[in-house]
Parts: structure tokens; C-alpha cells; sequence
């Protein structure tokens, strides 16, 4: 079951594509780059960290597609733009590859998570990775800014549920994206 709908998920864009692929094929799609998320999640993150998060995060980014390019600017699987990939390689000595290879590309989307998430310390566990979602897709600012708004209408600056409140007077029409992502994330995440 949870193939079939990684099947659709990944190939919702191409479906006559999807006529022609086999189980195996479906499966080794799925599972091709699961030896880099485990491998960075486990360095940047630790050894209890779940890996499996950001494979979910990947998909929701790029659907695993390594070739992906927003309209924005940002590419590969973990859909990262190309000033960002410069910082964080020029902070991280395992970062040195391309953009362009799906190694670095996740290496650096997990690192990128990792300061998001080392910048959100002060939340209880489940609050954090939400924050550091929230950001890696509407920038830290963001988040930041409808933080100080949240706590000037009383609400709890640092809980999910104010901010995604209070995103959309920071972000627009945007925020509906970022509010989704957390969603599609976590709907991916209860399948793989």
C-alpha cells in the first residue's frame, strides 16, 4: 500500500509514464537516495534523529527528482537555491560537490535543516521541527516576523498554530504554501 502511494505521489505530474513503469522500477525510485538521507541525517542530526523526515521533506520538495527547478531558482531534491548551496558548502567541509548531484543536494538541504533547527532550540521537540519546516520553505524571517506578531495579539509565539495564524500577514498568499508543506510532509511521512 505505502508503495502504491509513493507511486502516485512521485509520478502525479507524468502520468504516462506511470503506464509503462514496473514495481521494481517504482521501488528503486523510492528508495535510491535512502542511503543519503540516512547517512546525513545521522551526521548532522544523530543516530536517533529520523532519517525518513527528510526523505519526506524531499518528496514533498521535488518528488525525488534530482533534475526539479522551481521558478524561483531552486534545484535538485531538496530544491535549494544556488546562494544557499554556496554558504552552506563554504560552512560545511562535506558539502564540496555540486548542486547538481543528488549527494550534496540532500547533504546540504539536511545541514540547511540542521541550523534551522539548531536557530530553533528554544522549542519543545515537535514545535522545532515544525519552525524548522516552516522555514526551510518561507524563509526564517518570515517565521520570525509572524512571530512578533502572534505575540502582539496575545497568541503563543512559540507554538505552530499561532504562526501559521498570523503567516499570512507576512507572507500572503504564500503562507497557504508553507501551512500545506507542513501537511504534505507529515501525510508522506505516516507512508514511508
Amino acid at each position: 500500500m505505502k508503495i502504491i502511494f509513493l507511486f502516485f505521489l512521485i509520478l502525479l505530474s507524468n502520468l504516462t509514464f506511470a503506464k509503462t513503469i514496473s514495481e521494481y522500477e517504482i521501488y528503486q525510485k523510492i528508495t535510491v537516495y535512502d542511503m543519503y538521507f540516512k547517512n546525513y541525517s545521522q551526521k548532522f542530526f544523530g543516530e536517533d534523529f529520523d532519517w525518513k523526515l527528510f526523505k519526506s521533506q524531499a518528496i514533498a520538495e521535488s518528488n525525488l527528482d534530482i533534475y526539479a527547478k522551481s521558478k524561483e531558482g531552486a534545484r535538485g531534491i531538496m530544491q535549494i537555491m544556488p546562494s544557499t548551496f554556496e554558504e552552506i558548502s563554504e560552512k560545511n567541509p562535506y558539502i564540496k560537490g555540486s548542486l547538481d548531484d543528488a549527494r550534496y543536494n540532500i547533504a546540504a538541504g539536511i545541514f540547511y535543516n540542521k541550523e534551522l533547527y539548531d536557530f530553533w532550540k528554544t522549542k519543545e521537540d515537535n514545535e522545532r521541527i515544525k519552525f524548522m519546516l516552516a522555514s526551510y520553505n518561507a524563509g526564517k524571517g518570515n517565521i520570525i516576523k509572524a512571530q512578533k506578531i502572534a505575540l502582539k495579539k496575545g497568541r503563543n509565539p512559540h507554538k505552530w498554530n499561532s504562526i501559521s495564524l498570523h503567516l499570512k500577514d507576512v507572507t500572503g498568499k504564500r503562507s497557504k504554501e508553507t501551512i500545506n508543506y507542513l501537511d504534505k510532509i507529515k501525510r508522506i511521512r505516516q507512508e514511508i
